[in-house]
């Protein structure tokens, strides 16, 4: 699947890979939806358990359905963490949205505030915000 429009993925200083916005985008703005193979609740916790990536890139719709960036997505599956993120997801009945917190220029990294993932607790976090919590999820 080929990447949404106005985004690049490159290499990040926060994470491996990086979605960086390739146009502008003003606060309050869509930047894209989240896409991916849709799978059912069984089906996440065997790719948790069997999983071959140390990065896990399912988000959930909602309590039986998840979306699997890895599998079709459009590069918004590399959309790194941050503890001070400049964008935030939305779920919209059923389509998970990337939305601007705040002006994001052309160059900038898309980062989110993941709060909560399938990854454990003690997962560190590596976006050196001057309020960074340390670890991805938010315990």
């Amino acid at each position: 699947m080929p990447l949404a429009f106005g985004l690049a993925v490159r290499p990040s200083l926060i994470n491996g890979k990086g979605c960086f916005a390739a146009t502008f985008f003003p606060r309050g703005r869509k930047i894209a939806e989240y896409t991916g193979e849709r799978i059912a609740r069984r089906e996440v916790a065997r790719r948790v358990r069997t999983r071959r990536q140390r990065i896990l890139r399912i988000c959930a719709l909602d309590a039986y359905w998840s979306l699997d960036g890895a599998r079709g997505g459009n590069g918004t599956h590399y959309i790194n963490h941050s503890c001070q993120p400049n964008a935030y997801m939305r779920n919209t009945r059923g389509h998970l949205v990337f939305m601007a917190l705040r002006d994001i220029h052309p160059g900038e990294e898309i980062t989110v505030d993941y709060i909560a993932t399938l990854h454990p607790n003690s997962k560190r976090c590596h976006c050196k915000a001057p309020n960074c919590r340390g670890t991805i999820n938010k315990i």
